[in-house]
């Protein structure tokens, strides 16, 4: 369990890193629209359609990647006072009845929809330029399938907090400054 806990946060934060350079290439793309639409009167027919694209990837490839972190919006007003063992049956419930039904069927109908627009080489209807996105909407099982291995590996964690009392560790990739500046202050007061 802990080798595909291991698998699926080392894939889910490649991912979540790699789709965040989306992030650059839309700051570019809004620039360059920007300075055209601006500087010289001449703006452009397809940079609305690229940025829907850039936030649409971002958004759908990013999620295996908050699941990862635990950096998806949870209400712990209540769970937190629990223990580990408490949290741990009350994830391990919720992934089965909420979080499961809903990524299966990402994938599984995001497959037909993105099969559709491969097969149809479907463009956007609301542009002038009719930019094509069969390839982007490839992106809904893709990030279905992502959330489903990261999910499965959510339910693992789970497990062994059950049976041994205690969160495994998890891969830390960025920390909120918050947490590493009481951690310094807890260190300089012992």
């Amino acid at each position: 369990m802990r080798a595909f806990i291991k698998f699926a946060d080392t894939l889910s934060t490649s991912m979540g890193k790699a789709f965040s350079w989306c992030i650059v290439i839309l700051m570019g793309g809004t620039v360059y629209e920007v300075t055209m639409a601006y500087g010289f009167n001449k703006p452009t027919l397809w940079n609305f359609d690229f940025s829907m694209q850039m936030y649409g990837a971002i958004l759908m490839m990013s999620g295996a990647y908050c699941l990862a972190e635990e950096a998806h919006v949870r209400g712990d007003v209540i769970y937190r006072l629990f223990s580990e063992r408490k949290q741990a049956w009350i994830d391990l419930i919720l992934y089965f009845i909420f979080f499961f039904p809903g990524v299966v069927a990402l994938a599984f109908y995001g497959f037909e929809y993105a099969a559709l627009a491969w097969k149809i080489k479907e463009t956007s209807w609301s542009s002038p330029a009719q930019i094509q996105i069969y390839m982007v909407k490839s992106m809904i099982p893709a990030a279905g399938i992502l959330l489903i291995i990261q999910g499965i590996s959510e339910v693992f964690r789970s497990i062994i907090c059950i049976r041994e009392g205690k969160w495994p560790v998890r891969m830390v990739v960025a920390e909120e400054t918050e947490k590493v500046l009481m951690r310094q202050a807890e260190s300089e007061n012992k």
